[in-house]
């Protein structure tokens, strides 16, 4: 006979079709109680569902013996109820110093590459995760206090890809009680515990908060709002993505098309990737298109098509935040031509007159090793194709323009006089101070110890720590272009101007520095 949780879990399978008869399913176990609840329960459904199971876990490489105590356990657990085991493991830490990531987002990385993996090995059709009711409120939350729109209350998602959640209404105190019930022991990861870590916090401090000041029921509120949130999302993805494919074909018809993430150009050992859009049809996606469409709609179709857009450059949607989309839409709605503000992923945004330039750049060939060292003639070619170093002239009025072939860029430094612009508070954080510099004026690539202090910034720093808090990848640094005055840094394309030739209140004569893609 089954019990209320097993009824729970089987329709909550059958109602999203998660599972088909005949699929192998492979299940998450770390070992803590969710996942081990999660093993139980599909093990006692496996007759009725059709199906056959096998275990899987993922040793992150963390928590020395207690991690190795949890592959035993699964191990051990898995042979009791006689099945299949397979474990997958990786270096996190390693990963995410390489990869300038934080470990949770890179054992996230691992772990469901490792998932993936024995789905394209066809050891697994299906792969079952333990999130729960608990898990869904707590991402729901993290998102709401990070900044989040409409995609980020949507949560967890019950199916996606070969991903299948079947405990996402569940909750997590029904499942230990139900472990209970059957004798089944679980491991417990100290690290749950740490609240130095976000979701501890909101696990351990602010939901036991909510539910006993606030709402009883505040898992149960969140999760139903997920639940709506989803819903609402898959429909309105769907009508941006038709839009942003209907825009990115007619954009920039020079260049290649048919790319997967945008349309993609070639230059020499690199490829960028490019989208560029008219910023009309950026802040009115839909006028014309649907007859009675409401003009008001317009900026939530803009946020979502400018995450659309973003995201196929940048190949990913991670780290981008609302902030950026805000950022982006003030650079359509009120910056001047030769603008651009810096994303995550090394993503840059460019406004050029009536549209706007989407643009990432990546190496074709091996990363640098690890002391930076030049590995194949192919790599040492690319290194001399990306320097350069042109002497620079300042004109007492004008613009003077320098094209640097190497990386298909024309930088723009125009003399202005100052109160013309002082005004305008978004020139006044990018210029510098014409009278504060001195020659010789050099428009170079970056180079390793490079260094100065950021305007707004407390004290120097290394350029490098800032090319990896813009997450710009250390293949895409070597051409980056900086701007120097008597030997010492003023510009670096895409970041703060230097705060000693910083433009400011007091300033005569101005110089603003852009550039573009040729």
């Amino acid at each position: 006979m089954k019990t209320a949780l097993q009824r729970q879990v089987l329709e909550a399978i059958e109602r999203r079709g998660m599972i088909s008869p005949g699929d192998r399913v492979g299940i998450a176990v770390s070992g803590g109680a969710d996942s081990v609840a999660l093993l139980r329960l599909l093990e006692l459904l496996r007759v009725p569902l059709g199906i056959s199971v096998v275990v899987l876990h993922f040793h992150h490489g963390l928590r020395g013996v207690e991690a190795d105590a949890d592959q035993k356990f699964v191990e051990d657990l898995a042979r009791e109820l006689g099945l299949e085991f397979l474990a997958g493991g990786e270096d996190v830490q390693a990963w995410a110093t390489a990869h300038h990531r934080n470990l949770e987002d890179a054992g996230r990385h691992l772990r469901y590459a490792f998932f993936q993996r024995c789905v394209d090995q066809g050891r697994a059709t299906r792969v079952a995760v333990a999130h729960t009711a608990d898990d869904q409120a707590e991402t729901v939350l993290a998102h709401l206090l990070r900044g989040t729109g409409l995609s980020g209350l949507a949560g967890i998602y019950p199916v996606r890809d070969q991903i299948i959640r079947p405990l996402l209404g569940a909750r997590r105190e029904d499942l230990r009680s139900w472990l209970v019930s059957l004798g089944q022991s679980w491991r417990e990861d100290s690290t749950n515990t740490d609240t130095r870590r976000l979701r501890a916090r909101l696990r351990i401090e602010l939901l036991p908060l909510l539910t006993r000041d606030f709402q009883p029921q505040v898992v149960a509120r969140l999760s139903a709002l997920a639940d709506l949130s989803r819903d609402e999302e898959t429909f309105w993805s769907a009508l941006v993505e038709e839009r942003f494919r209907a825009l990115t074909a007619a954009s920039s018809p020079w260049l290649d098309s048919g790319a997967a993430n945008g349309n993609e150009v070639r230059i020499a050992d690199r490829i960028e990737v490019r989208i560029e859009v008219l910023i009309d049809d950026l802040l009115q996606p839909f006028a014309g298109l649907l007859p009675g469409f409401p003009v008001s709609a317009g900026p939530a179709l803009s946020r979502r098509l400018l995450r659309r857009i973003v995201a196929a450059v940048a190949g990913d949607y991670r780290g981008i935040t609302s902030t950026h989309v805000e950022q982006v839409l003030r650079l359509a709605r009120e910056s001047a031509s030769g603008h651009r503000v810096m994303l995550p992923h090394g993503v840059r945004v460019e406004r050029s007159f009536d549209r706007l330039r989407f643009s990432r750049s990546r190496a074709t060939g091996k990363p640098d090793n690890k002391h930076g060292e030049l590995g194949s003639p192919q790599e040492t070619l690319a290194l001399a194709a990306a320097s350069y170093e042109y002497p620079v002239e300042i004109p007492a009025h004008g613009t003077t323009r320098v094209t640097i072939a190497a990386i298909h860029r024309r930088v723009c430094l125009k003399v202005v006089d100052w109160p013309s612009v002082q005004s305008d508070t978004s020139t006044l954080a990018e210029a510098l101070d014409a009278d504060l510099l001195h020659p010789p004026f050099l428009l170079r690539n970056w180079q390793p110890g490079d260094f100065y202090r950021p305007r707004g910034r407390q004290r120097a720093r290394k350029v490098k720590f800032l090319f990896r808090e813009r997450h710009i990848a250390a293949s895409e640094r070597r051409a980056w272009p900086v701007f120097t005055s008597g030997g010492r840094l003023a510009w670096v394309a895409g970041l703060p101007v230097a705060e000693e030739f910083a433009a400011c209140r007091k300033t005569k004569v101005g110089l603003l520095i852009s550039e573009e893609i040729i």
